[in-house]
Parts: C-alpha cells; structure tokens; sequence
C-alpha cells in the first residue's frame, strides 16, 4: 500500500481498450506526488433530478480528491478523463481556478432562478489542496455577496476557516454544513481515508460550526457492515454531543471500478475480516456489490439493511437528530450586476 495513499494501484477504467501495468513492486516505490492540473471548465453549476438527492445544483472545485477514500463513490469520474479511478483519482487532481468567476457569471444570467446550491457532493470541497488554493472560499465569497444560499458536505476540519463567510450566511437561514464522520476509531480512519482530517478534528469542527450558531448535521456515512457499523450509534452520540442538531446515513457505495479499488484494499487492510464484509455488502445489494437503482442505492434491501435503518432511527430520535435542517431562505438573493460582477 502507497503511503498516505487509499488506492493499492491504477487499475484500468471502464473505458480503456487497453492498459498497462509496471511490474515495479509498489512497495519498493517511493509514494506517488500529487499532480495539479487545470480544469479547463466552461460552466460551474452542475444540476440535478435525481430523485434520492435532497439538492437540485452543485459545484465541485475540484475533480478527483486526496483524500484517498478507499471507498470513494466519485471514484468512477476519473475513467471519463482516461485516467484509473485508483491512485491517479487521488494523486491527479484538477482544480477550477476560475470557479467563482464562473459561478458569478451564471448567477447573473436573466433566466437563473436560485435554487441552494450544494458543494461537497462529488470530492470533498476543502481536501488538502484547497488550503493553498482557496478556490471554494472564493466560490463561498461569491454566494455571500449576492446572499445566495448554500450547504457544505465535508470531511475537512478546514472548513472552520471560512466561518467569517458561512456564519453571516447561516444568520440569515442562507447556509448549513454536514460533516461526514465514518469512524471513531483513529486508527481505521487512517488506513481507510489516509489524508482526510482525524475523527477527533471533525468533532472539533462541529463544534466550533455549532458555537458560531451554523446549523450542522452528521452524516454517518459510509456505513460498511462488518467494519464500522457497529459503531453507528457512537458516531451520532459524539456528534450530538459536539453540537449537531441533525443527523443522515448513507451504505456504502461501490459503483463501477470502485470495487476492485475498496476490496483489493479490504483485503490488505482487512484480511481476518475482507469475505464477511464483501458477503455482508452482498445481502444488502440483492447478491452484488453494487445496486444501482435510485431509492436502493443509498440504503441497500434486505434484512441487515433494514436493521441499520432502524437503528439509526431509534437512535437519531434518542437523540434529538431527527429533526431536518430548516429550509434555507432563497428570497434574498440578488443577482450580480453587469459590470462588477465578482469583486470580493
């Protein structure tokens, strides 16, 4: 296993007639560099109907993450740029430098109608990169100008850098954070998402999001049977306890190449426990490892997806978490105008 990194190797993607391997032992290389490359992108907004997502427009400010997920959904994306959805998800990385300039250009146009837009859907908003790059503080600098409203999904305690723009917005009901907690367990929180920020760092982020009064909810997500879903109710507890007030969960996901990505990395991580985790995944996906079909792919069926539903109900009611986040208020927003249209 690379160091620092989720992925073992590059296998091919789903659109290649042919790929080729080195036969240099992995673990003899060096770790592998992340590369940065410009997303030479015409548009920002990325719109959406599918019928199990809670949200109609995203941005994504970058297109692969270093986070190094083993179990990344979006991993899939990369094969449309003739790259592996393994490492070269995670170590090639294209940014969107002119994202907010982009964003204030479309938000202008006479037929736009707001809508919250959602960043954190596809990669992570505030991976490793953003520190130095800041591009999705400036797509947040854009929304705030013009009071258009906005939630945030992450894994990044960095995302308490930007609380001078999220907190003013969330005063007016404009903005909502969800922090993705996975596992408590240090250790598996390494391994499993190598250069994400610590559980603990997390919790620290919720809080610091909730004492600055920005609604927050936890997402228990991924759940994998077998390997953290035990710890389901622990997840929400500390979270409650942090200051969320609003709680969702999500099975894992394992689309197209991601399969071979997270078992070849279950079975390196996880030998003793790899065939009970893949068959458990199983039961919930009607006999595959993957169901693609909306309304079953984000909860699975079946006997033990059903016992994770229910005990993520009982619990989030226990509490206090069942309550939804209030809906964000879309009657302030003002368009950019026609000369200045992005000055922050």
């Amino acid at each position: 296993m690379p160091k620092g990194r989720g992925a073992t190797g590059n296998p091919a993607g789903r659109f290649e007639p042919r790929w080729f391997e080195s036969d240099e032992d992995p673990a003899g290389a060096p770790p592998p560099e992340t590369q940065v490359f410009v997303d030479a992108t015409k548009g920002i907004i990325a719109r959406n109907d599918s019928p199990d997502i809670g949200f109609s427009q995203s941005i994504n400010p970058y297109r692969g993450c270093e986070h190094g997920c083993s179990y990344c959904f979006a991993r899939p994306s990369h094969a449309y740029l003739n790259l592996s959805p393994g490492l070269d998800f995670e170590t090639k990385i294209f940014t969107k430098p002119d994202a907010a300039a982009l964003l204030a250009r479309e938000i202008a146009r006479p037929r736009y109608v707001c809508s919250p837009i959602a960043l954190g859907t596809n990669t992570d908003p505030y991976q490793p990169l953003e520190r130095r790059l800041r591009i999705t503080r400036g797509i947040l600098k854009v929304l705030a100008a013009h009071e258009h409203p906005f939630t945030i999904v992450t894994k990044s305690a960095l995302v308490v850098r930007d609380l001078d723009l999220i907190g003013p917005a969330a005063a007016r009901s404009q903005a909502a954070v969800h922090i993705s907690i996975t596992t408590l367990d240090p250790d598996l929180a390494r391994r499993m998402e190598p250069r994400a920020a610590a559980p603990s760092r997390r919790l620290e982020a919720v809080r610091a999001l909730a004492d600055a009064g920005v609604p927050c909810g936890v997402l228990a997500a991924p759940m994998i049977p077998g390997l953290n879903d035990h710890e389901l109710e622990r997840i929400l507890e500390a979270a409650r306890d942090a200051g969320a007030t609003s709680a969702g969960w999500v099975l894992i996901r394992l689309p197209h190449e991601v399969k071979e990505v997270f078992e070849t990395w279950l079975r390196a991580e996880e030998p003793t426990q790899a065939d009970k985790v893949l068959a458990r995944i199983r039961e919930t996906r009607g006999g595959a490892l993957y169901d693609p079909r909306f309304g079953a792919r984000q909860r699975g069926e079946g006997p033990y997806a059903a016992m994770l539903a229910r005990r993520f109900t009982v619990a989030a009611r226990r509490l206090g978490l069942d309550r939804k986040l209030e809906p964000l208020d879309t009657s302030r927003f003002r368009k950019p105008g026609p000369r200045g249209l992005f000055d922050a």
